[in-house]
């Protein structure tokens, strides 16, 4: 069987291939970036996809954030379980009558989401959110430019969220020949392989979810 090269260059795009595993690129364009009192948010991915964050009726939820205060508040959001990432800059994030934590570019903070949260200090940061029974893990791979590296997929995971901070990746699904872009969510879903072949065109860095249901 030859191979497809695909390049996703439209909207969201699906591919369902016979085994059954699916995957999906969601485009930059396609998020959707709002204002809050410290600055902006992008959500990447809502599951499911018919929720609302305003209802709070979501399983998990994928977002990015610009901070551009230097003190903010976090939201209160009671039953959800939250996990930031700093992708650039630095903050101190205080959890009140618990601890302070510095972090850095990378550095990952797990709480839940209705302690008494805030932070000082300005970045961009990536926020896994997950309620009820729904678990997630938040991690970062960085792959220099011409370099190949194997993902090895955790079987415990039914999703897997690869959304790249920078860079251009190609990757091998299923005998397709995929390009992921700048600013592009992969998603990895009922994956039967045991790793996942990633080489990058340039420097790269990818934030990963892993989610299981």
């Amino acid at each position: 069987m030859e191979k497809q090269i695909i390049k996703f260059e439209h909207n969201y795009y699906k591919l369902r291939v016979k085994n059954p595993m699916a995957f999906s690129i969601i485009p930059a364009k396609d998020f959707k970036t709002i204002n809050w009192s410290g600055g902006t948010s992008t959500q990447l991915y809502i599951y499911p996809e018919t929720a609302k964050y305003e209802l709070r009726d979501f399983d998990f939820r994928l977002s990015t954030a610009k901070v551009e205060v230097e003190q903010s508040d976090f939201t209160s959001l009671p039953g959800v379980s939250r996990k930031i990432m700093v992708l650039d800059g630095q903050i101190e994030i205080s959890h009140k009558n618990l601890y302070n934590k510095i972090l850095h570019e990378l550095d990952v903070d797990a709480f839940e989401g209705d302690w008494q949260t805030s932070s000082i200090g300005l970045c961009t940061d990536f926020n896994l959110m997950t309620k009820g029974k729904t678990k997630g893990e938040l991690s970062s791979l960085s792959i220099l430019q011409g370099q190949t590296t194997d993902y090895p997929i955790p079987s415990m995971h039914t999703m897997i969220f690869i959304y790249l901070y920078t860079g251009e990746i190609g990757l091998d699904i299923e005998q397709n020949d995929l390009i992921l872009n700048q600013g592009e969510l992969l998603i990895l879903d009922n994956l039967n392989t045991n790793n996942l072949n990633l080489t990058a065109y340039k420097d790269s860095q990818l934030i990963i979810s892993e989610v299981s249901l």
